[in-house]
């Protein structure tokens, strides 16, 4: 099994850096972690980290513990961050927005890449979850 965890604090902090340096030292343990895998995860993974750092709500900065996991069944990221609840619901499919939508495409392009995408607000945090069970090859 290989993991990673690190904080991003915004402002400044876009977590995309932090994100893909993990992601690189994870893959170079995990050489069995097929490309399509590696793609639709860190995509997903990227998504969900710009997607909280951009809509993060709060006072303050907001700070956000990523935790990645590799193992011979799946991959998996939990973010737990501290901003304001947000006002939404992964749980449900949602279709993407039309061709010319300025926003929306988000959660239904996690929802397509990962096995399991969830949410849950515990103790004033927001605890974000997605999980991409691996090919068999």
């Amino acid at each position: 099994m290989s993991e990673r965890s690190f904080v991003i604090r915004t402002p400044p902090d876009d977590g995309l850096t932090a994100v893909h340096e993990a992601l690189g030292e994870i893959w170079a343990e995990s050489p069995g972690v097929g490309s399509w895998d590696r793609m639709a995860f860190e995509t997903a993974l990227s998504e969900l980290t710009s997607n909280v750092v951009q809509h993060a709500r709060s006072t303050r900065h907001v700070i956000c513990l990523v935790e990645i996991s590799v193992d011979d069944r799946e991959l998996r990221a939990v973010l737990n961050d501290s901003a304001s609840a947000p006002d939404l619901d992964v749980t449900a499919p949602r279709d993407m927005p039309d061709e010319w939508a300025e926003a929306g495409r988000g959660i239904p392009f996690i929802q397509a890449l990962v096995t399991r995408f969830e949410y849950n607000r515990v103790d004033g945090q927001n605890i974000w979850s997605i999980v991409r069970e691996r090919r068999r090859s």
